[in-house]
């Protein structure tokens, strides 16, 4: 199979930096819950889980803070269902803030239960002296 290269047309822009920082956002939360989804979970072991989430994704470029807290109400009413000691990781357990710096621009995102499903989504969008570098690492 042979590929065409890309065209050259004069119409094609380049991402804007809040493009690029919502991109590099998304990354982060796709990262995040796919690298985490699964994990073996109990009350007594969710706080070290966020914080280890919460490392490891601020590893990631312009990652400037991530902050993840886990429902252990909600895991334990899963758990009294159950023989269990332990449950999986799931979206519906996690709270989660991203906020991504790229050159001027901040962009902060959150992924919350809504409606049954995990969501993540874009809540602010900041840029030059809008831009809150209380975040800054």
């Amino acid at each position: 199979m042979t590929q065409t290269p890309p065209s050259d047309s004069s119409d094609t822009a380049d991402p804007t930096p809040s493009e690029v920082a919502c991109f590099e956002t998304g990354i982060k939360f796709g990262s995040l819950y796919h690298q985490f989804a699964g994990t073996p979970v109990s009350p007594a072991s969710a706080d070290s889980i966020a914080r280890a989430m919460e490392d490891a994704i601020e590893n990631q470029p312009h990652c400037e803070s991530v902050t993840v807290a886990v429902d252990t109400d909600a895991l334990q009413a899963e758990l009294d269902e159950s023989d269990a000691d332990y449950t999986e990781l799931t979206g519906r357990f996690l709270d989660v803030e991203i906020v991504v710096g790229y050159e001027a621009h901040t962009v902060t995102a959150q992924m919350a239960m809504e409606d049954g499903y995990p969501l993540m989504r874009v809540v602010d969008i900041a840029s030059g002296e809008d831009r809150n570098t209380d975040h800054d690492r």
